[in-house]
């Protein structure tokens, strides 16, 4: 076990451990913004950086390898004085307007900003505005909020491993901004999951449906498994006065760990359409009418039996919902085969 020193005290760490790794695990508080781990992005913002005892300049603490015998300081005057001016050029070269924010509260940007007690940021004077894309249904980017930290380019192409925001990003003279280097998404390979929302640290990448619906201190969150299929993922219902506002994925919860597609994401506002049915309906004369459920089941029991009398049990067949959960679909197979005596049983997550 190797041994080193973090901020006056001896602390032991495993080898291969960052820095970063190092602090988190014995309870430091290091500031991150590009810093994504499910990704192993890092090294972008420069915001961890942390002083070395012996280095030449201050190492990011995301990207550096904790060494036997290292002195480290988290939080000494220059490395406060160095996050303060990282965190004073990102606001500068954007639109960082908290007050018209849809992620104001909830926007590791302005956190940090507040943390560091910066007042005030002047922008920079070759800032041009940066394009708006509103061209998807879900998804809304506002570039002028944008601080090129990579995460959503991480999060697409490492963790979801979609490859529709292409690489490069970040600022370079030869293809300038304000559109050169952007993570521009390429929509030919975009399937809609929002993992770049969930990534994003700042309100660059945001719900297009959660638009207006609400402030981040206004909702609570509620755990919830996502109703779509039978894997069980786990989500964060952001709701406000009983209305789901957004979803997000629940980080370290198993089995998607954070992940989610595009119908766990996106896929929540048909509970609140009008087109649901709230009564079993049964035809009659081209039509149909509203009944009990008593009477509705009922009719099916009995058409049940007038088939399997007639036909032979063969003659009926089941599709079990993907949107319920295995138990159900477990007692509806079970019911097929044991009850109704065929094996005609499928489910619609096959097609």
């Amino acid at each position: 076990m190797n041994t080193m020193t973090l901020n006056g005290k001896n602390i032991s760490f495993n080898p291969g451990d960052t820095i970063l790794d190092v602090a988190q695990e014995n309870g430091v508080e290091i500031p991150t913004l590009c810093y994504l781990q499910a990704a192993d992005h890092k090294g972008v913002c420069r915001v961890c950086v942390v002083e070395v005892d012996g280095a030449d300049r201050l190492l990011p603490a995301c990207a550096t390898p904790a060494a036997d015998g290292m002195v480290v300081e988290t939080h000494s005057e220059l490395v406060v004085q160095t996050r303060k001016m990282m965190l004073e050029l990102l606001l500068a070269d954007g639109d960082h307007n908290c007050l018209f924010c849809e992620s104001n509260g909830d926007c590791k940007l302005q956190e940090l900003v507040y943390e560091y007690g910066i007042k005030d940021a002047p922008r920079t004077a070759t800032y041009e505005p940066r394009p708006i894309d509103d061209a998807t249904p879900m998804i809304f980017r506002d570039f002028n909020k944008c601080v090129l930290c990579g995460r959503c380019v991480a999060a697409c192409n490492d963790v979801q491993c979609n490859d529709a925001i292409p690489f490069p990003y970040g600022r370079r003279e030869e293809k300038p901004l304000p559109t050169g280097w952007l993570p521009l998404a390429d929509y030919d390979h975009c399937v809609h999951c929002g993992e770049c929302i969930q990534a994003c640290p700042v309100g660059a990448i945001i719900e297009k449906k959660a638009i207006g619906q609400a402030r981040s201190w206004e909702m609570e969150k509620v755990r919830s498994t996502c109703p779509y299929c039978g894997v069980g993922c786990q989500l964060w219902l952001h709701v406000k006065d009983d209305r789901i506002i957004k979803v997000t994925g629940v980080e370290d919860g198993s089995p998607n760990k954070g992940r989610l597609c595009v119908k766990g994401r996106f896929g929540y506002d048909f509970i609140y359409s009008e087109e649901r049915l709230k009564t079993p309906l049964i035809r009659e004369n081209g039509g149909f009418r509203e009944a009990s459920w008593d009477e509705a089941l009922d009719l099916v029991a009995n058409k049940f039996k007038e088939i399997i009398a007639t036909h032979g049990p063969d003659a009926i067949g089941g599709v079990s919902c993907s949107r319920s959960i295995n138990e159900d679909s477990y007692n509806m197979q079970k019911f097929f085969r044991e009850v109704l005596g065929t094996n005609n049983i499928d489910n619609c997550a096959r097609t």
